[in-house]
């Protein structure tokens, strides 16, 4: 240990050894002042010590409607305690989301079940699929409760059976339509020592309904080491005031996994939503690969790995389906047209588009890359007609269909067309479009063709070129500009995408090198929830208002992002489409739908969606010294 290296190792010994005996002296002092016995340190430094920091310290009350943290008595056994989750479930309010419309009436007392108890029977189901479907709707019931159940949890049952029982006494569809009806009725009592719930519905989508509403009456309680517990009585009566219920994911500007899909559809089978809007293909990129017409992708995707197949495109509808939720494929045209559409001269075909990538593209397109579709070439309606027939064939979709058609930039086709109104052409276009759509439908337009508002939805070409008993607007602008007005006045029947209320990408900034961020400011979760634009005060139609649809363009959203982006704003937009409750009084929404959509969005994160919080865990403990 010689020379200045080893005096170096000693004096940094001797401050190892110093500070060590500093903190010995610091835990024996805590231990002697905690009246513990000395004896009892070595074994509190493993399993005991953290048996002694996870005991529960608070317990909640309800008082005046609103769970109230006291600390926990040193000395009080844990089974006199009561857990968030319990109080939330018994105190003053449903804990359900969205909020039923119908009478709701819940018990006051609770029972401790297990998966290990559970057995699932169907009355008067018309037809074997519905019973298939039926099946599979209740393993994902039992596969939410095997979620949260605590796994080793030792306490019992305190009935010796849960029985689920489903009667659907209605209609035979198992894919969702304009016509289904979506209604339920839920009951749940004790019969002798067992636990029964009945579910009444008139379709297969209304039991399903039933079944997520039945999961939401049933928890894990931390304080009984994640035991299962469900109200011993409940009656709910419910059906959505809105047949639309929308969300919308782009997948074209990012590329989105079939992971990240399925996981978007479990948050909107949890809160009801009914109709994903898959916005898949746009001017950046053309990721499906149709056996039909298999060039768009292989000229339009960003990568091999970046394209869904019809097996994909299959899988996902059945995924969906089977949570009641349709697949509405969009295909956006003519705008919004470019990566995929460059092969037609190769292949002797022409071009099927116009202006792909053209520069400055600020002079032709709203971002880059610039393209849109070639309005007089013929084979370009031939291409559409084959990926219509996908769209179809795969969905089993076909009573409604989304045609896109907004942005269309009129400067671009001024290059190729001397025309005195470019709106003209636009409208050709639309009309040949369409008869392709009827041809790919068995020849059969479908009950709605949806289409984003546009130039081409305002006067004087409104009436000329959408016909109001097939066509549908879907309003994207902002909610106070003329056009919305214009289309109630001339009796159209819309869908509400206001970019200042329901599109979940504004707010980030701009993704730009410059200039301002496409909109904004952000939206959060009141604000999406406040909306309603059907309401006669604000110059709305309920007649005419099909329903809504939250959108998210991803320009700025990834794999990484995206859920967080979705929930739980989403789910705020599911409660206003399902239910529409009152009109606020006040610009801040009521202590229980704060307290409702916290229980929501645990249970997103529960089912594996990292939703954003609404607040700091402690407002989630004390929500009533964190609200007015």
């Amino acid at each position: 240990m010689g020379g200045p290296r080893g005096v170096l190792r000693l004096q940094r010994a001797l401050v190892a050894l110093l500070v060590t005996g500093v903190l010995l002296w610091a835990v024996l002092v805590y231990w002697q002042r905690s009246a513990l016995p000395l004896d009892h340190l070595p074994a509190l430094t493993g399993p005991l010590l953290l048996d002694r920091l996870t005991e529960p310290r608070w317990t909640w009350h309800c008082n005046a409607g609103k769970c109230e943290r006291l600390a926990a008595s040193a000395t009080a056994p844990v089974s006199s305690l009561q857990s968030l989750e319990t109080c939330n479930m018994l105190c003053d309010s449903t804990q359900l989301w969205p909020q039923p419309t119908g009478p709701v009436t819940l018990g006051t007392t609770t029972a401790i079940i297990s998966t290990q108890i559970l057995r699932f029977e169907t009355l008067a189901v018309p037809g074997r699929m519905v019973m298939t479907q039926l099946g599979l709707a209740y393993a994902i019931f039992e596969s939410n409760l095997k979620n949260i159940e605590g796994k080793g949890s030792k306490t019992p049952p305190t009935v010796e059976e849960f029985v689920v029982k489903v009667n659907v006494n209605g209609s035979a569809e198992t894919y969702l339509t304009l016509d289904t009806d979506e209604s339920y009725t839920l009951i749940v009592r004790p019969e002798g020592s067992s636990l029964v719930a009945n579910i009444h519905a008139k379709s297969f989508f209304g039991a399903r309904h039933g079944l997520e509403t039945l999961s939401q009456l049933i928890w894990s309680d931390e304080y009984a080491k994640g035991a299962l517990k469900m109200l011993r009585a409940a009656s709910v009566q419910d059906a959505p005031v809105f047949r639309y219920r929308g969300l919308m994911l782009d997948t074209a500007r990012n590329f989105f996994s079939l992971d990240i899909i399925k996981k978007t559809l479990d948050g909107m089978a949890a809160s009801k939503l009914n109709t994903f809007h898959w916005h898949m293909t746009d001017s950046q990129s053309f990721p499906y690969l149709s056996d039909r017409v298999p060039q768009l992708a292989k000229h339009g995707a960003y990568s091999s790995d970046h394209v869904y197949t019809v097996t994909d495109l299959k899988e996902v509808v059945e995924y969906a389906r089977v949570r009641g939720i349709r697949v509405l494929v969009e295909v956006d045209t003519p705008g919004h047209a470019g990566s995929g559409w460059q092969w037609g001269p190769s292949h002797g075909l022409g071009d099927l588009a116009l202006c792909i990538d053209q520069q400055p593209w600020q002079s032709y397109c709203g971002e880059p890359p610039c393209g849109q579709l070639n309005p007089r070439n013929n084979h370009t309606y031939d291409v559409l007609e084959q990926i219509y027939r996908d769209i179809f064939q795969y969905t089993h979709v076909t009573d409604i269909f989304h045609f896109g058609g907004d942005e269309v930039n009129l400067d671009c086709w001024a290059q190729f067309f001397n025309e005195t109104d470019l709106h003209m052409v636009w409208g050709e276009f639309t009309g040949r479009a369409l008869e392709r759509v009827a041809r790919a439908n068995g020849g059969h337009v479908p009950k709605i063709v949806i289409v984003w508002s546009s130039d081409l939805s305002k006067r004087p070409y409104l009436t000329q070129f959408f016909d109001k008993s097939i066509f549908v607007i879907q309003m994207w602008g902002g909610s106070t500009w003329p056009e919305n007005q214009e289309l109630l006045e001339n009796d159209y029947r819309v869908i509400a995408s206001h970019v200042d209320a329901w599109y979940l990408d504004c707010g980030f900034g701009s993704w730009r090198d410059s200039g301002p961020g496409a909109c904004g400011p952000y939206k959060n979760w009141q604000a999406v929830y406040s909306h309603r634009p059907w309401a006669p005060e604000v110059g709305g139609s309920r007649r005419l208002t099909l329903g809504g649809e939250a959108c998210l363009w991803t320009e700025q959203a990834d794999s990484g992002t995206v859920h967080a982006r979705i929930w739980p704003r989403a789910a705020a937009l599911a409660e206003r489409l399902w239910s529409d409750p009152p009109p606020l009084d006040r610009t801040v929404a009521p202590h229980d739908v704060y307290t409702r959509l916290q229980t929501q969005r645990e249970r997103l994160v529960r089912r594996g969606l990292p939703a954003a919080p609404l607040w700091p865990r402690w407002c989630h403990q004390n929500p009533a010294l964190c609200l007015v």
